[in-house]
């Protein structure tokens, strides 16, 4: 029978396992648990489930924390905090999970399974020939106590299996409703590899417990794992927390997001330059709809508006694009100042020669072009560079020939070397203006070929704003450098 559910205040957790790094979709779950317990008054516990032993790594731990406060994600407990329920990680609370193992082997509820892995591979392949679903058949649940002692002694290898009631376990959640499982479709489950090594569906169900966590919200993933925890919450005697599951993010083929399509971890998204808030606010849109046009949420506004009951049942449709728009509105409103900083990393070799206010008047100049903060590397590289390569063919407007590219070069050089005022509106003003002196049905003839000899690509910033930031000395020498391509 379910224990009634008596918890006081909300207390959610994120239980991330440190066996890579965060996933985008992890850092959601953690940003929904984090709205949810802020929006309640609740409180958010970082738990870390390292009890696999041979993928579980130190620098991982430590990447999901700098990740997490990356964000702007804060908990109240956890392993580098603490708190009144820890430890909070998993390999340090060995002797708590080997105290419940024992109850359960005291009341007959848990068995020693003896049978091999070739042995049940064979079985699960001859249930699916007869196209049963595959389960464990029981073989080891009632073996005499002597064989189990003879087994033991001899250190024959086992696992230590959970005896599944047949039943029909019921729960309602919070997005998806009433749901339904049969257990009997389970089989026996395995819980550990022996008294001093819990397995996932065992170590989470006392930790929720002792953790007096009052709401379990997770990936849809997660859903077949409820029926497994549900029974060993009741034959613990233990209160069952409320589930809701988040809809799966999904890939534009409408496939499950994973790492074979690409950057799919917080820091990769970090480290290409989206910003925090940005990312926030684009989890957030992936199974949450606040029911209005509004697109745009700081983390403050979210724990205000965000509900439990917005979250979507279907799967979310994860967009890149629509992360760079959102990214690029944020970009937008930060100071010249501020943006510059965060720009730094992204510069090439040699931006530390200039001083900081010619590197300001570069990230202002490319700001509305940038969509991520990595994208200043490209757009701005130019500056860096003592040389540049490019195809000299590139110089040409449409069919332009090699003399009038020359020629286009050379009236630039005689304007540019007489100009007084040296800024980017004097520039555009004389720049245009010989441009329709120089060729009256196309601007291009002169402006295009001065462009990209000051940048050396085929995208860039204006010529003006360009040769503001270069300076006369560098514009002639770069204009000069273009034209001796045509000398040979």
């Amino acid at each position: 029978m379910k224990k009634k559910n008596n918890f006081k205040i909300v207390r959610v957790r994120f239980a991330p396992s440190p066996t890579g790094p965060l996933h985008i979709g992890g850092a959601r779950t953690a940003l929904f648990n984090y709205l949810f317990a802020r929006k309640n008054r609740g409180d958010f516990i970082l738990r870390i489930e390292d009890t696999d032993k041979e993928r579980s790594e130190l620098k991982w731990v430590q990447e999901i924390i700098e990740e997490l406060r990356w964000l702007g994600i804060e908990w109240d407990e956890g392993p580098d905090i603490d708190g009144k329920f820890g430890p909070y990680k998993q390999s340090q609370r060995l002797d708590i999970y080997k105290k419940y193992l024992k109850k359960l082997f005291k009341e007959n509820k848990v068995y020693y399974c003896f049978c091999s892995k070739e042995e049940l591979e064979a079985k699960r392949q001859e249930q699916m020939t007869r196209g049963v679903a595959p389960k464990y058949d029981g073989k080891c649940r009632d073996l005499d106590k002597k064989i189990i002692e003879n087994n033991l002694k001899e250190k024959k290898p086992f696992v230590i299996r959970f005896k599944v009631v047949p039943k029909k376990v019921k729960f309602n959640d919070l997005i998806r409703g009433q749901i339904e499982f049969d257990s009997e479709l389970l089989g026996d489950i395995v819980i550990a590899k022996s008294l001093d090594e819990p397995l996932y569906h065992f170590t989470v169900v006392v930790d929720d417990f002792e953790m007096k966590i009052s709401h379990v919200i997770r990936g849809e993933e997660h859903l077949s794992n409820t029926p497994r925890q549900i029974l060993l919450q009741e034959a613990l005697d233990f209160n069952r927390p409320i589930y809701a599951h988040l809809p799966l993010m999904l890939n534009s083929d409408r496939s499950k997001l994973s790492k074979r399509y690409g950057d799919v971890s917080l820091k990769d998204y970090h480290n290409q330059g989206y910003l925090p808030e940005a990312l926030i606010n684009f989890m957030v849109l992936l199974g949450w709809n606040p029911g209005t046009e509004k697109e745009i949420f700081s983390l403050q506004n979210l724990i205000k508006e965000f509900s439990i009951e917005k979250v979507q049942k279907a799967g979310a449709m994860f967009n890149i694009q629509r992360l760079d728009y959102i990214n690029s509105l944020y970009i937008k409103e930060k100071s010249v100042d501020s943006l510059t900083k965060l720009c730094l990393p992204y510069f090439i070799e040699g931006y530390e020669k200039f001083p900081m206010r010619t590197l300001k008047k570069i990230v202002e100049t490319h700001k509305a072009r940038l969509k991520k903060l990595s994208d200043i590397t490209e757009l701005t590289d130019f500056f860096f560079k003592d040389k540049l390569e490019y195809d000299k063919n590139l110089l040409r407007w449409q069919k332009m020939g090699d003399g009038e590219v020359e020629e286009s070069l050379d009236y630039s050089v005689n304007i540019l070397s007489v100009i007084k005022k040296w800024d980017k509106k004097s520039l555009e003003e004389l720049l245009v203006r010989s441009a329709e002196n120089f060729n009256p049905k196309s601007k291009g003839n002169l402006l295009w070929p001065l462009r990209v000899a000051l940048s050396g690509k085929s995208a860039s910033a204006s010529p003006f704003e360009i040769a503001e930031i270069l300076g006369k000395e560098k514009t002639l020498k770069r204009i000069f450098k273009a034209i001796s391509m045509f000398n040979f």
